[in-house]
């Protein structure tokens, strides 16, 4: 499993800037699918007998650039599941997570817990088609009372030209970078996605089809619906803006 692995890790080694990223990629990936426990550094460094530091620089602060990786992903992805008809889908996660050495960690609304708690979120981009899927892409994201701290940010080696924001924003840089590559006729997204109008209206410019989900309140034009009539006196009726929920049922 390790040799396939391996090979079929070959391409994103050469995506790699620094000489020791190329070199112990393997030994990386080894690690990551043995049994031990605790798949941190020092655990991965002994198992493949090289010290923690090696390991900890290979992974964790050297510095190289994702996007050659990412598009070496969606060309296999792309070759391999591609169909004019595929759905590209955005989500963002959240993760139980406490301390002050890990990015992004801090009191936020966490999905997985239904309320706000100490943890991680990130948006995560895939893909799927009738033959498979796969996942594309991953951000963590920043609070901004997070970004705003600077030791915390130097401790997790953020570069200082790596800003906070929205996890719709997010969502739209994972779409530029590896979702615009790929063919599709569907975007799709939950409600935390779904519920900002300026975030719905360019989606739809792209010519992709909008399957993300929105909350219960919102409001929407049924085109189908009639005007109220004018009675000739006062201000002219609006058009009827019900709720997304009574226009469904």
């Amino acid at each position: 499993m390790v040799d396939r692995l391996g090979d079929f890790a070959a391409p994103y080694q050469h995506g790699l800037e620094t000489e020791a990223g190329q070199r112990h990629v393997h030994r990386y990936l080894a690690g990551v699918r043995s049994p031990v426990n605790r798949q941190h550094a020092a655990e991965i460094a002994a198992l493949v007998e090289v010290a923690r530091l090696v390991r900890h620089a290979c992974s964790g602060t050297a510095p190289w650039d994702h996007r050659p990786l990412i598009q070496v992903l969606v060309g296999h992805v792309v070759d391999r599941w591609g169909e004019p008809d595929g759905v590209s889908a955005c989500d963002p996660r959240s993760f139980p997570k406490r301390g002050t050495h890990a990015v992004g960690v801090t009191r936020q609304g966490c999905g997985h817990r239904g309320q706000v708690d100490h943890g991680q979120v990130g948006v995560s981009m895939g893909y799927g088609s009738r033959h498979d899927h796969a996942g594309l892409a991953f951000r963590r994201y920043r609070p901004q009372d997070w970004a705003w701290d600077q030791p915390r940010r130097q401790a997790c080696h953020v570069p200082e030209d790596v800003p906070s924001g929205t996890r719709q924003a997010q969502c739209w840089e994972l779409l530029d970078l590896g979702g615009a590559q790929v063919p599709h006729g569907w975007v799709v997204g939950d409600d935390a996605l779904g519920r900002d109008t300026w975030c719905r209206q360019p989606w739809r410019a792209r010519g992709a089809r909008d399957g993300r989900g929105v909350p219960g309140t919102t409001t929407i034009r049924d085109l189908e619906a009639p005007w109220p009539v004018y009675q000739g006196r006062g201000r002219r009726p609006k058009a009827p803006w019900p709720s997304v929920t009574a226009w469904r049922t």
